[in-house]
C-alpha cells in the first residue's frame, strides 16, 4: 500500500524518526500487525493493528496509535485509561509485513487489567496454567464497567 511516502522528521524520545516510511506490506484491508514490547524488560505487551495513518500518527506524536477493526477508527493507546505507550524504537520484520515497537508502558497494556495481554499461559497439552501475576489496575474503575 505504501512505497516510501515522505513524512516530516519527528523526534521519538531522544531519536529522530526517518523522513519517510519504509516500504511495507499491508494486508488487503490496508492493515499491518504491530507487536508491542516493553523497552526495558522486552516482555511482549500486546499485538494490535495499524494502518498507514495510525503509523504516521504514532511517529508524529511518539505515542502508540492503532486502528480499531471493530470501531473502524484510529485510537490512541491510553486515551481512556491513561495507560500510554511512548515509542522508544521500532523495527520492521524481514518480510516487511509486521512491525515491532519497543515502548515505555505507563500502567497496564491489557484492558483486562494485566501488564500484558499475554498473561494466560498454557502447557504443551493445551491446559491453562494458573495466572502467575496480579492485575496492575482495576478495569471496572478505569473503564467505568466497560471492559
Amino acid at each position: 500500500m505504501s512505497d516510501s511516502a515522505t513524512t516530516p522528521a519527528v523526534t521519538l524520545g531522544q531519536r529522530t524518526a526517518t523522513r519517510s516510511l519504509p516500504k511495507l506490506k499491508y494486508n488487503s484491508d490496508g492493515l499491518i500487525p504491530a507487536i508491542v514490547q516493553d523497552a526495558a524488560t522486552h516482555r511482549v505487551l500486546m499485538m494490535a493493528w495499524m494502518n498507514e495513518n495510525s503509523l504516521r500518527a504514532t511517529l508524529e506524536s511518539g505515542l502508540m496509535t492503532y486502528w480499531s477493526r471493530s470501531r473502524q477508527k484510529s485510537w490512541l493507546k491510553g486515551e481512556t485509561s491513561g495507560h500510554t505507550q511512548r515509542v522508544r524504537r521500532w523495527s520492521v520484520d524481514c518480510d516487511a509485513d509486521t512491525l515491532l515497537f519497543e515502548v515505555e508502558q505507563i500502567g497496564g497494556a491489557c484492558h483486562t487489567g494485566y501488564e500484558s495481554c499475554f498473561f494466560q499461559s498454557f502447557d504443551a497439552s493445551g491446559a491453562s496454567l494458573p495466572i502467575a501475576e496480579d492485575k496492575v489496575f482495576d478495569p471496572n474503575l478505569t473503564y467505568d464497567g466497560k471492559s
